[in-house]
């Protein structure tokens, strides 16, 4: 008998469709509905945030893709002294969304409790689509424009206002990769099942 209770509950959490991540990408980045396929929660997650907030499937799909490319723990690459000693992380942006500790906490004491998980692509999405929307409450700048909620998404709402990403070419790219990426998803959405 608690052999057969075992195995219901591993069934019962494998069909909540990844709440908590495996580490591991979806194998096909480029096509919305071959990630929506192979991660179904994905799926509830950004449409409970869109909802929520109003954040749009398609932009959260190119954030979280530029942030971590879908993986769940991902982190920054680590800092080295002399070449070779590691001496810790460049930051410490964690998760599908790559929030930092700092902004985590903000979110958590507003939104999310003490129990939220960045690697839990359920809170990631729900961080982003908070912060989004408080970007777009603050500054105006509406949900449906991913790459300038990108913008303020990695400078910061206060650098954003400064407007601290002119001064880097390589995140004015990076920005406008994104809206293409987001317009690419949103083509494709419809055609998923």
């Amino acid at each position: 008998m608690k052999r057969i209770l075992q195995i219901g509950c591993l069934l019962m959490l494998a069909a909540c469709g990844g709440g908590g991540g495996s580490g591991k990408a979806p194998s096909n980045l480029d096509d919305a509905c071959a990630i929506l396929a192979q991660r179904p929660g994905y799926l509830r997650a950004f449409r409970a945030a869109e909802r929520k907030w109003g954040v749009p499937v398609h932009v959260q799909m190119a954030t979280i893709y530029q942030e971590s490319k879908f993986v769940s723990d991902a982190r920054t690459p680590l800092r080295f002294s002399l070449g070779v000693i590691p001496v810790g992380r460049q930051s410490s942006a964690f998760g599908y969304s790559q929030a930092l500790d700092g902004t985590w906490k903000e979110y958590q004491e507003a939104q999310g409790g003490r129990r939220t998980r960045r690697d839990d692509i359920r809170h990631a999405t729900d961080f982003m689509g908070w912060y989004m929307a408080e970007t777009q409450r603050r500054l105006g700048i509406s949900v449906h424009d991913a790459r300038n909620q990108y913008l303020a998404y990695h400078d910061g709402r206060n650098g954003y206002s400064r407007g601290t990403y002119r001064a880097k070419p390589w995140l004015m790219r990076v920005s406008g990769q994104i809206e293409a990426r987001a317009l690419m998803y949103q083509q494709q959405l419809p055609r998923c099942r």
